[in-house]
């Protein structure tokens, strides 16, 4: 059985939560240093439960972390929406916020991709090789006669990619999306990525 180092999944949510801190008191929700104690107190049962083989309830601690980041983010969108007609940030502030929000978009998706596919981490360390899931990469369908494709399997870096040009091109790209689920989320990344770079950025690029 393959082993799936969890360990980029958890630097990536801490990530996402420091770059919560960058963030203006009006644009937080509560205390900018909450979201990072929250995530912190989250990946205690996580990796408690998956030490312990209990993956139905590791499964579960994962959605409940990926949720609070995932409510955090669309909370500080929509206040930062509502921010810009009374003008409370600086140009300066609205690039970094917009900076911030933009980098925390991909993380968290990241994430959500990585934990959703093939059933999971737990599922897909099982398997020889990806040969199935919610996502459909270039490895999948190419030539299996290819020594290196035998037992090819993705690694957070290929969700990583893939959050990175759905924010990007507010599409995926070389990555087929399968599954009804990561439809939603990706739908959800490309609505936060173009609120944030084409309203709220180019907004502020225009006062600069």
């Amino acid at each position: 059985m393959h082993s799936e180092p969890r360990w980029p999944a958890a630097v990536a949510a801490l990530a996402a939560s420091g770059l919560y801190m960058a963030l203006p008191d009006h644009l937080s929700l509560g205390p900018r240093w909450l979201l990072l104690i929250l995530v912190a107190i989250c990946l205690i049962p996580v990796f408690a439960s998956q030490r312990a083989g209990k993956l139905h309830w590791n499964q579960r601690f994962a959605y409940l972390l990926l949720t609070v980041l995932t409510l955090f983010l669309v909370y500080t969108v929509f206040a930062l929406v509502l921010s810009l007609p009374r003008h409370t940030e600086s140009p300066r502030q609205l690039l970094i916020s917009a900076v911030a929000i933009w980098s925390t978009n991909i993380l968290v998706f990241a994430v959500w991709y990585w934990r959703i596919d093939a059933g999971g981490p737990n599922m897909r360390e099982r398997r020889t090789h990806h040969a199935q899931g919610a996502f459909q990469f270039p490895q999948m369908v190419a030539d299996e006669s290819h020594p290196t494709l035998r037992h090819w399997r993705p690694g957070f870096i290929d969700y990583i990619f893939l959050a990175f040009n759905t924010a990007t091109a507010f599409s995926p790209t070389d990555v087929p999306v399968l599954s009804r689920g990561a439809k939603v989320l990706m739908m959800m990344q490309s609505s936060i990525s173009l609120t944030t770079l084409a309203l709220l950025a180019a907004r502020a690029v225009n006062i600069l």
